[in-house]
């Protein structure tokens, strides 16, 4: 399995000009006041929800920014629901019932490229001309033809036949690393490698807070501690004050007009 596994990287790998596109276009998207929304079954399904899922915590987004469709609903996270995969109309009926608009772009997760709910959601997504991207393991897939921005990372046969949790799912996860933590970089969620959205709400946060604060406005740590605290807590609000030599308001304001993108307020 190790081995198989490190053929994975290699497959994504070979897709990176494709993600490079489809991270553009979502980047694009999101900046006019759109939002990213996954959509797949089974193993595909539940990857698009734990990066989702991932997304507030790690980048302080707003809860609809990005978001996930699961055939079956949330029950299918611990559940199986695979009959739920096999109709178009239901995917189609979830998408419109999540919110989904013209505006967002839809994400289809699916493995073989060929899932009827997947097929469903972006018909439909397509329809409404939004923008569109899909993620399968399959050349030259359904998915891929129908959709403005393919990637298909070819993992290869997976050591127990049919099993796409295994070299399928890792290649789809790595592949969601990428598309979600590029367009947080594109849209100025981090600043360098580092979580500046990061929100200081238990102990290890709070520490981690206090170490972005003093490492990019360059004071002591116990500096950081005092602007975090003027700053009302937000890591980049209190950079800008240290860095700028402003008040809170100001540094509010400067984030604001830079649509709170840190490197921005600070040029």
């Amino acid at each position: 399995m190790n081995e198989a596994d490190a053929e994975v990287a290699r497959a994504v790998g070979a897709e990176i000009p494709r993600i490079a596109a489809a991270v553009d276009a979502i980047a694009a998207a999101l900046d006019l006041g759109g939002s990213i929304v996954y959509i797949g079954t089974g193993t595909s399904g539940r990857l698009g929800v734990l990066d989702a899922s991932e997304c507030p915590p790690t980048f302080h987004t707003p809860p609809n920014l990005v978001r996930a469709i699961i055939a079956g609903g949330d029950a299918a996270l611990r559940r199986s629901a695979e009959a739920a995969e096999d109709d178009p109309e239901t995917g189609s009926r979830d998408l419109m019932a999540s919110g989904f608009g013209p505006s967002d772009v839809l994400v289809g997760i699916s493995a073989s490229g060929r899932t009827p709910y997947v097929m469903g959601a972006v018909t439909r997504a397509r329809g409404l001309g939004a923008v569109t991207v899909g993620i399968s393991c399959t050349p030259d897939s359904e998915l891929s033809r129908s959709v403005d921005f393919p990637i298909e990372p070819l993992a290869g046969p997976e050591i127990l036949r049919g099993s796409t949790r295994l070299r399928a799912g890792t290649a789809t996860k790595m592949v969601l690393n990428m598309v979600s933590t590029a367009v947080m970089i594109k849209l100025g969620y981090v600043y360098g490698n580092l979580m500046v959205n990061v929100q200081p709400t238990n102990q290890k946060l709070e520490d981690r807070a206090r170490r972005i604060v003093q490492q990019v406005a360059g004071v002591s740590l116990e500096r950081a501690a005092e602007l975090l605290d003027q700053g009302g807590r937000s890591v980049r609000t209190a950079i800008v004050m240290s860095k700028k030599g402003v008040g809170r308001e100001e540094a509010e304001r400067l984030l604001a007009t830079a649509r709170g993108r840190l490197r921005k307020a600070l040029d």
